[in-house]
Parts: C-alpha cells; structure tokens; sequence
C-alpha cells in the first residue's frame, strides 16, 4: 500500500497529467520543447505554457487557409520559419475576445467568450518567446518572429488592502457570526474555529493560499511558533506567527486532531465540512463571504490578505528585504514594486523626523 501523498505531490501529479492530456492537442514537435524545460520548470509552469500554446495554435489553424484542413497534431516544425511577426500581432489582438468550446461541457457547439488583458496578454507573448527561443537556440529553425514583437505595456494595479480598523473588524464577524444569514450562521456554527484560525493565519503570516491548504498536521510548531510550507515552486521555509496566530490556530488544531479526515486526507490540516483537504477555490469563497460583509467598496481575496501583511510588516519595520524574504519573493524588485507609495511616505517622515535646530 502507498504512503499517502502531500498536497504539493499530488498537485504536480495532476498538473503533469493535465499537461499531457493537452500535449495530445499540440504539435508532435512541442514534445521537445517540454522535454528540454523539464529539469528547469515546475509541473504548474510547464502546464501553463501547454495551454498558451493550445490557444496559439488553435487561432494559426483558424485563422490561416493553408492550415485550416491540417490537424494541429500533424503541424510540422517548419511552421515556426512561416510564422511572421505580423501573425504573432494579430494573435495579441485576437486574444481581446475570442470563443471556445467549454472544456468540461459534453454539447458540442457550446462556448464560451474568453478575455486578456495586458498581462494575460504578456504571459502569453512570453511563452512564445519561450518556445521559440528553445528551438532557435537549438539551430532548429532560422527564424525567432516572438522576439520581435515589444511586450504590451503593464500598467501598475492599485494595490487593494485591509486598513487596521478592517481586519479587527473581519476577524470579530469570524468569532462572532454576526451579519451572515441565518443559513450561513447554522454552517458557521461548525466550521468557526477552522474560519478564524484559517484567516488569523493568512494575515499573521502573509502565506499564500496555496501554501495555506497545502498545511499538513505535522507542519505546525506550537513550541517554536512556526509553520513549515513549500512555497510556489517547490522551495521550502518555516514561517513564524506571533501570538494572535497561536490562540487561533491552538483551539483548531486541537479540534482537527480528533476529526476523521476522508481517505487521502488524514493529514490535511484545514478540512472541508466533507472532512477532505480545503481547496484553494474554497478559501476564496470563504474569504469573500466574511470580507464582503466587512467592506463593500473593496474586493478581497486571500492574495489581498497577503498585500495586507505585507504592507503592515513593511510599515512597522521599513525593511523591504525582510518582507521580500517572508513573503517568498524571489526578487525585492518585486516587493519594492507592490510597496513603491510607501517607500515615499516612508521618505516623507525621513524629511521630518531629522531636526536641525530646536524650537
């Protein structure tokens, strides 16, 4: 019989899976492509660039006569010299608004309409740029028209948050129950305990929610105030929670021990009243019932708690390496870059902290 596997095992299980399911809708030649990135990216990466692709190709053969009766399996890899810059434009401009049969639904003939917007545009321009840089480095083909083509504009999103008065105030409706519906108070009843510690922990530590759900038992340290998770990519860490954290999590945790989890799951530490593993959907469902009765003006999702903390740490200690490091950043260029507004405030009280003369 096998050992049960960790969340973050079975999640590249699935991804590897999903990639090779979409693999079967590709070009036979892409197979290199993933075979050369294999040691270099994760399972989710590499999954995401099968479905860019998937799409880029589905417009070349939409869009163009001399492919539109060739199956896409059977393209040749000499369809990459054709592919010109002005083709890979209008692949950017097909991507505003285009339609495709849903995946999970049986009815052919149903779609449904797809959006990007500059980033989901960037993400994609950026694996075929990938994909062609793979192939014309290896002398495959003469031509790199992806390299051509300027990455669209990304514009800086405001950064949404909690302001302190916000997060008292979510985290008294968690214990408290108050301002749901009768309905949600009889399932609020049950899972209160696991809503508060859950959400104590996203915004005492700033984890993401993948990290969060991944959370097995045996990743918690009540004696050192820490908990163990793999961070997005595989690397792993021991964040460290203060005592607000610790009260919420104790009182769960104990309870947890003695709930009997669904096969699979006897490790999960934060459960689904069907006793499995939390989602990441979950939370956010569970994020948003709590948050949208705290504030109207402001959408929250788990990744907003996490800009919360953060912007907390970085108020109270002024030190951008620090929350680059425990939010798991790989570059402080990305941490300076959501936190740029308050490294100027930081240099406004610079200006007036320093006296010259007194009075």
């Amino acid at each position: 019989m096998s050992a049960t596997k960790t969340y973050h095992e079975q999640t590249n299980i699935d991804n590897i899976n999903r990639m090779r399911e979409v693999m079967q809708e590709l070009p036979s030649f892409c197979k290199q492509f993933f075979r050369g990135i294999e040691n270099t990216t994760a399972p989710r990466t590499r999954l995401a660039y099968a479905l860019d692709l998937r799409v880029f190709f589905e417009f070349m053969q939409k869009n163009n006569a001399a492919l539109c009766r060739t199956p896409i399996p059977q393209f040749p890899l000499s369809l990459l010299d054709q592919i010109s810059k002005e083709d890979i434009e209008e692949f950017l401009e097909y991507l505003d608004l285009y339609e495709k049969e849903f995946e999970e639904d049986k009815h052919v003939g149903d779609k449904r309409e797809y959006t990007n917007g500059e980033r989901g545009k960037a993400r994609k321009l950026s694996t075929l740029r990938s994909f062609y840089n793979y192939f014309y480095t290896s002398e495959l083909i003469e031509k790199n028209p992806a390299a051509l083509v300027p990455m669209p504009k990304l514009h800086e999103k405001e950064i949404i948050r909690l302001d302190p008065n916000e997060v008292a105030e979510l985290l008294d409706l968690v214990e408290s129950g108050e301002a749901l519906t009768e309905n949600e108070k009889r399932y609020h009843k049950v899972t209160k305990d696991r809503d508060l510690a859950l959400l104590t922990l996203l915004l005492g530590t700033g984890i993401r929610v993948s990290e969060c759900v991944g959370l097995d038992l045996d990743d918690v340290d009540f004696d050192n105030y820490g908990i163990h998770i793999v961070r997005k990519g595989g690397a792993e860490a021991v964040i460290y929670f203060g005592d607000e954290v610790y009260d919420a999590l104790l009182p769960y945790y104990e309870r947890r021990k003695g709930i009997v989890a669904a096969d699979g799951n006897e490790n999960a530490l934060f459960l689904s009243l069907q006793n499995k593993r939390m989602s990441v959907r979950s939370v956010e469902k569970l994020v948003k019932k709590y948050a949208s009765r705290v504030t109207s003006l402001k959408k929250i999702t788990p990744h907003k708690l996490r800009s919360t903390y953060g912007t907390t740490l970085y108020r109270e200690t002024g030190d951008i390496y620090l929350v680059a490091d425990v939010l798991g950043h790989k570059s402080v260029n990305t941490t300076r870059k959501h936190y740029a507004a308050m490294e100027e405030d930081n240099r406004r009280r610079a200006a007036r902290a320093v006296k010259l003369r007194d009075g």
